[in-house]
This record gives structure tokens, C-alpha cells and sequence, in this order.
């Protein structure tokens, strides 16, 4: 099945794109591209443990919204140390003057856009984790899948199959399962208003998500349209760092309204686990986050909009798991069945790109392939 609009009736820009897209990417089958199994990993370790961190703060007395929100995207200077070991290195091995940086001005304004689309995104959910366990959180944020979907669809023409469909199907049913059994786990001190208000803002979450992934695979399919070029990981990072710094201000902002950098000492005085504990905490979780989002960048980047909301929502079952172990949040058989209708999607999925791989392997791409 193919929803996709035929080449022959599509804008000359639209086909552009499309072949821009498709040259942009790896040419290797999902499966056996570093760069993406190396995005898969970064998303499995930062989606583990990102939001067990944020749920321990306001567990045991944080309640800063902005300043939880300012934790996801705080860790952006990190990338900083691989970017210039990376120029210096382009540096040694060329004999003409060296590019600083690879993103253009276009794509520069346009991660500085997605960067306050995520700051938002950030506060939304750090209200919904505030009211609601880190499971139902998960939950909730995993019907993204559904909006990536439409938004893909409209955005970037994304082409689906009948694996891609019944992976969406299997993950968006396993997700309104464990959905519709988590209406009684309201935390205690949460009134029911918070809670609700909690659902609607985390829901609210994953629409704006669902937005930002395709409008990131819409920019670099633009980039390498009028570049030339594929992709790197050079560049992948150089987004990553400007939608950081952007999301980073737009939290900074709102936490310099809401006067939270003078209640920071007190709250670390204050918090259950203790003050160093405190401050360890919010590095530690600055950091996974950030190990998330780059990994999302790249299964954006190296797959589609689609495939990092895929990699997304089958890792609800991880993040289940540790809910259990660490909060001791239940696990019944409704979940056990979610679970299972998860890695079926996930599968699924991975087959179908496997299978169209394989169909189109001989196809020679005829954009210049940038040096990494």
C-alpha cells in the first residue's frame, strides 16, 4: 500500500525532495548502519533513564516545572568536545580552508524554530510527569506515533507500507491499551484537576512531538535538496546543538519569570534524597536526555520522521519495566499484552524496511556523498 502522491503527478520541488531525502539518508539496509544502530542505543539508554530521573525529582519534593523542562535540553554543550575534535581533524586532512560548520543559514533558523517547538514540548511534559507515574506518562507520550504519522504524511510525502501501517496499528493499540488501564493510578497528593490536566498536557506533548520529527526530516530533506549533499553526523550533531541552546533559552526565560533560580537552593536543601543527591540527579538526567535526543536526530536523519517515532513508542515496554522496579508502579496482564503488540509492530516494521531494501539495492544514488 502506498498513500504516497505518484512521481509523475508530484511539484518538481516535492520530487526534489523526495530524491534528496532518499540520497540523504545511508544507503545500508536499517539494520546494518553504525550510524543508526549507534541512534537506536543513544535512544534506548536516554529514553531508560531520562524520564526515571525527572520522575524521581518530584517524587521526593522538586516541583519545577521550568527548571525540569530546562533538564531536557540542558545538555547540549556536550556535544561541543565531538564537534571540534571533529573540526580539527577535517582541518588536518584538507589542504583548502576548512568549513567551521556545515549547516546553512535556512537550516539554521529552521532548528532554532524546532528548538522553541521543543522547549515547549519539554514544559508540556514535565507537567504531565509531575501529575502522573512515569508509566502512564510513557503511555500517553507514545501516541506521538499517531501524530508523526499524519504530520509525516502531509510534511514530507512519507511512503507507508503494509508493514509500516501494521507496525503503527500493533503500537497504537498496545498504547490505548495500557491507556485504558491506568485510569485508577493516580498518585497520592495528586487531586483529580491535576491529574486530568496532567493527561491533557502530556497528550498535548505528543501531538506537538508528532509535529517536530517531520519537521525535522522536512529541513534536511531541503538541506541536501539545494546542497547537494548527504547528511553527516557532523551535521547532525551542529542541528542538535542549535535546537539545544534554543530550547535551553526558551526555558531559561521562563524559569527567570517564574524566579526558580533563587528557589534552587532551597529545593536542594530540601529534597528528600539529599542536597548532593539533588544536584547529581539533575546532571544525570540533563545528560540522558540529551543522549535521547541525539539518537532521536539520528533515526530522523538516517531513517525518517516515522522510524524515531517507531524506535519511540517500542520502548515503552523498557520504560514499564524500570517504572516497576524502581516505583513499583503494577504490571498486569493488559500490560503484558501491550507489551508483546509492541515488539510485534517493532518487528514488523524492521522486516518491511528490510524487505524494500532489498528490492532497491541496485539503484545507484546520484548525489555526491559528503565526506565524513
Amino acid at each position: 500500500m502506498d498513500v504516497e502522491t505518484p512521481a509523475q503527478t508530484q511539484p518538481l520541488e516535492q520530487q526534489q525532495l523526495a530524491s534528496a531525502t532518499a540520497a540523504g539518508v545511508a544507503a545500508k539496509p536499517l539494520h546494518r548502519n553504525p550510524r543508526l544502530v549507534l541512534s537506536f542505543l543513544l535512544m534506548v539508554v536516554g529514553w531508560a533513564s531520562g524520564p526515571l530521573l525527572l520522575r524521581t525529582y518530584f517524587l521526593h519534593g522538586g516541583n519545577r516545572k521550568w527548571l525540569s523542562s530546562l533538564l531536557q535540553t540542558a545538555g547540549w554543550p556536550l556535544l561541543l568536545a565531538p564537534l571540534t575534535a571533529s573540526f580539527l581533524s577535517r582541518r588536518r586532512c584538507s589542504t583548502n580552508k576548512t568549513p567551521v560548520f556545515f549547516i546553512s543559514p535556512l537550516l539554521l533558523a529552521a532548528s532554532v524554530v524546532v528548538g522553541i517547538m521543543t522547549g515547549l514540548d519539554n514544559l508540556l511534559y514535565a507537567f504531565g510527569l509531575d501529575y502522573m507515574p512515569v508509566s502512564t506518562s510513557s503511555v500517553l507520550m507514545s501516541t506521538q506515533l499517531a501524530f508523526t504519522a499524519g504530520f509525516a504524511l502531509v510534511l514530507v510525502r512519507q511512503r507507508f507500507t503494509a508493514f509500516s501501517v501494521n507496525a503503527v496499528v500493533l503500537l497504537s493499540v498496545g498504547a490505548a491499551m495500557l491507556g485504558m488501564n491506568g485510569g485508577g493510578d493516580r498518585p497520592a497528593g495528586v487531586t483529580r484537576v491535576q491529574y486530568y490536566a496532567g493527561f491533557g498536557l502530556t497528550l498535548g506533548a505528543a501531538a506537538l512531538y508528532g509535529l517536530i520529527l517531520p519537521v525535522m526530516e522536512l529541513s534536511q530533506a531541503r538541506h541536501v535538496a539545494r546542497a547537494r549533499c548527504a547528511v553527516t553526523y557532523t551535521l547532525v550533531m551542529e542541528m542538535q546543538v542549535v535546537i539545544g541552546f534554543s530550547a535551553t533559552v526558551f526555558s531559561i526565560i521562563g524559569m527567570i519569570v517564574n524566579n526558580d533560580f533563587h528557589a534552587i537552593p532551597r529545593e536542594a536543601q530540601e529534597f528528600g534524597l539529599g542536597k548532593a543527591s539533588y544536584y547529581v540527579l539533575l546532571v544525570g538526567a540533563a545528560i540522558m536526555y540529551q543522549l535521547f535526543s541525539l539518537g532521536m536526530m539520528g533515526a530522523v536523519f538516517y531513517g525518517s520522521a516515522l522510524l524515531g517515532g517507531v524506535i519511540m513508542t517500542v520502548l515503552i515496554p523498557v520504560t514499564e519495566v524500570l517504572a516497576v522496579l524502581f516505583f513499583h508502579e503494577p504490571f498486569n496482564g493488559i500490560k503484558g499484552i501491550a507489551v508483546a503488540l509492541s515488539v510485534w509492530g517493532f518487528v514488523s516494521y524492521f522486516y518491511g524496511e528490510i524487505q524494500i531494501h532489498v528490492q532497491q539495492s541496485d539503484k545507484p544514488s546520484n548525489i555526491e556523498k559528503l565526506d565524513q
